[in-house]
């Protein structure tokens, strides 16, 4: 098979669909790779070290997309890319379809085969392609979220651990998957006083196991919610239903009721956020501010971490790549958690979730 990398167009993402030693096993099979002049400068590979593991360098992107079989990249295409696709095609990425319907549309158009990273299932009912980013953003929205608590930043001006005699930040997590489950972690580790809510019990068995007397864990209605919310420093937003748009969980009313100079940190905005005054932001324009509360709503967080999270993300992609290239399509029929990553094919959805959020906004 053809395997083509085009470089990543997304504002400030420098993640690259494929690093050089995932090259090299491809490579070493008899595939092909056909990688886009300057796709792995952000991680610091250059041209030479992808000629050494046996790619072809492409002078553009439009030269991968009409050379290649199967399409490897990081983020959803954008207009530009889609529009360059075709019905021979399997493009493998994240795609986050139910909160970006014009994407959607496109891929219909194209007639593309689109399998999606992030609906991408494993014996354990977990989402193993998901999972590496869930971890670096988790991580990340801590340190994010740290730096925007300081006054030059518009925040209520508290360091988050607090120094002997003062009180460190209340950091309250909404989510306790992989990604507040990372954020905890990050939280703990820097001397904050942390709170996480869930609406699985255990789940939050879980996390007590783990964490100790070091957190504290609500169960999530919305009464309590909106209890430990109004006294929040510093809140994440890191709740996930697979495949679909993210549930509002903080109302806009609501957001008057918080802190001035709180800071929320959305890591669902993939999804099309859970905090109703969400929207996307960029790294180059990374926060706003409504009622006095600090939004950071970074869509590609871990894209400012481009070398950690293009290898961690290789390491949960590349044997899923390998059996697509090996096999074609007929991959997804030996393997039914590949096959729960297909979204588009034949210019239909065929994800529920997906086909859902359409209905909704066709409604």
């Amino acid at each position: 098979m053809i395997v083509g990398v085009p470089k990543e167009i997304k504002v400030r993402e420098s993640r690259v669909g494929l690093v050089p030693n995932s090259v090299a096993e491809l490579t070493g099979r008899g595939h092909r790779v056909l990688v886009e002049t300057g796709a792995g400068a952000g991680i610091g590979a250059g041209d030479d070290a992808y000629k050494a593991a046996g790619a072809e360098i492409a002078g553009s992107a439009a030269d991968v997309f009409a050379g290649a079989e199967m399409i490897v990249k990081v983020k959803e295409p954008q207009p530009s890319e889609w529009v360059q696709l075709s019905s021979d095609q399997i493009l493998f990425t994240y795609l986050h379809l139910a909160a970006d319907l014009a994407q959607t549309r496109g891929l219909m158009e194209s007639g593309c085969t689109a399998i999606a990273y992030e609906t991408i299932t494993d014996d354990a009912g977990g989402l193993p392609l998901l999972a590496p980013m869930s971890e670096v953003a988790g991580r990340l929205s801590m340190i994010e979220g740290a730096a925007n608590l300081k006054a030059s930043a518009g925040g209520r001006g508290l360091l988050i651990s607090g120094v002997p005699g003062t009180e460190p930040a209340h950091v309250v997590v909404i989510g306790g998957g992989v990604v507040g489950t990372n954020a905890a972690r990050m939280a703990i580790g820097l001397g904050a006083r942390v709170t996480i809510l869930d609406r699985s019990v255990p789940r939050l068995r879980y996390l007590e196991d783990v964490f100790g007397s070091a957190i504290t864990t609500r169960y999530s209605s919305k009464a309590i919610l909106e209890d430990v919310c109004r006294n929040a420093d510093l809140l994440i937003g890191a709740v996930l239903i697979p495949g679909a748009s993210a549930p509002k969980l903080i109302s806009r009313a609501f957001l008057s009721e918080m802190r001035p100079g709180a800071v929320l940190v959305d890591v669902a905005i993939d999804q099309g956020g859970c905090f109703e005054t969400s929207r996307p932001t960029t790294h180059d324009d990374p926060t706003y501010v409504i009622d006095g509360v600090v939004h950071y709503c970074v869509a590609n967080m871990p894209g400012s971490v481009p070398l950690t999270s293009s290898e961690a993300l290789n390491n949960a992609t590349l044997p899923h790549v390998l059996a697509l290239a090996d096999h074609g399509l007929a991959a997804l029929d030996r393997d039914p958690h590949l096959a729960n990553g297909l979204n588009v094919k034949n210019g239909h959805v065929t994800f529920d979730a997906v086909i859902e959020a359409m209905a909704a906004e066709a409604a």
